[in-house]
């Protein structure tokens, strides 16, 4: 007998909750769409006491009534809906500052609960996509992992038409947000434009492939970031000794970098500047210091004095 989609998505969440949690209370966010209401269904029906979270980002005409129809499907499936009113500012695009503001409100009203997200395997497909353009390394190429506390992502395994099949055997018309079909967005244009198209020249499965991608650099990053904490007190301190850094391989060492340079000020160290650095430790020729960032009113430098790194700040 072929299983239903919502009976596929209730037993993802069983198994989550299973490995994961320790308290049935999580909440869920719920944005409207056919994952978050899937998920929201699923998680009811795995026997969860599930608040249901929608942001209501006020970006576009009439999000007050997209939310409260979304806060209504929640009470119709089972959990209790909390409807939260957000200011979306700042840099980086639209896209950065919504997803900014909404995870500021989960955080802020999910009441100790872990929050569970509605992200399935073609958002991590697309996501390892974005981490491969980006070139930024191991850890964006490994894209979203189910667990890291508060956020759970239980449905990474479970494809999108799945989700879009589970709302229609509830008879439940989930609401389809424009901005997933606004070209303008570079995901927007990687789902409906390069992932068809990689899945035409390769004969099918690039989803399923991208997201075994990021299973298998999960467990390969955990083993070096657990290696990374054992070597923790060699940066632990104000002036690093470039002599214990050297010994190291570079993927423990620039870990290590990057993590002083976070605890002495430094604005998320790009991979040019912690490269920088990282030639005043191993291909050290006597250059000049390297700017890090920081406080504005303050130029933040890590120049090398003998075998040691040092941070020096300067006023403007």
């Amino acid at each position: 007998m072929t299983s239903s989609a919502i009976s596929e998505i209730t037993r993802a969440v069983k198994a989550f909750a299973g490995e994961h949690l320790d308290d049935p209370q999580v909440c869920v966010g719920l944005s409207g769409g056919p994952d978050s209401t899937a998920l929201t269904a699923a998680a009811v029906r795995a026997g969860l006491d599930v608040r249901a979270l929608i942001v209501d980002h006020r970006l576009q005409p009439g999000s007050a009534e997209v939310a409260g129809k979304a806060a209504a499907v929640a009470e119709g499936l089972g959990a209790r809906p909390v409807v939260v009113g957000v200011d979306v500012t700042g840099g980086g695009g639209p896209e950065a500052a919504a997803r900014r503001a909404r995870y500021a409100a989960f955080d802020s009203h999910r009441a100790d609960r872990p929050v569970l997200l509605g992200h399935t395997l073609d958002d991590q497909a697309e996501t390892v996509l974005l981490g491969f353009a980006r070139g930024s390394g191991a850890r964006s190429v490994a894209g979203m992992r189910p667990w890291a506390p508060p956020f759970g992502r239980p449905l990474l395994d479970v494809r999108r038409s799945t989700t879009v099949s589970a709302c229609a055997e509830l008879d439940v018309t989930p609401y389809e947000d424009p901005h997933n079909r606004d070209p303008r967005f570079t995901r927007v244009r990687l789902r409906r434009e390069v992932m068809p198209l990689l899945d035409e020249v390769l004969s099918g499965g690039v989803a399923e492939a991208l997201a075994r991608t990021a299973r298998h650099l999960q467990l390969d990053l955990d083993v070096v970031e657990r290696m990374v904490d054992d070597h923790a007190a060699l940066v632990d301190t104000d002036q690093v000794d470039c002599d214990d850094l050297a010994v190291l391989p570079g993927a423990i060492r620039l870990r290590l970098l990057r993590r002083w340079l976070l605890a002495k000020g430094a604005t998320e160290p790009t991979e040019p500047v912690v490269q920088a650095v990282d030639a005043l430790v191993m291909r050290w020729r006597g250059q000049g210091a390297v700017a890090i960032g920081g406080r504005p009113q303050f130029r933040t430098q890590v120049t090398r004095r003998g075998a040691r790194l040092v941070v020096e700040r300067r006023n403007r």
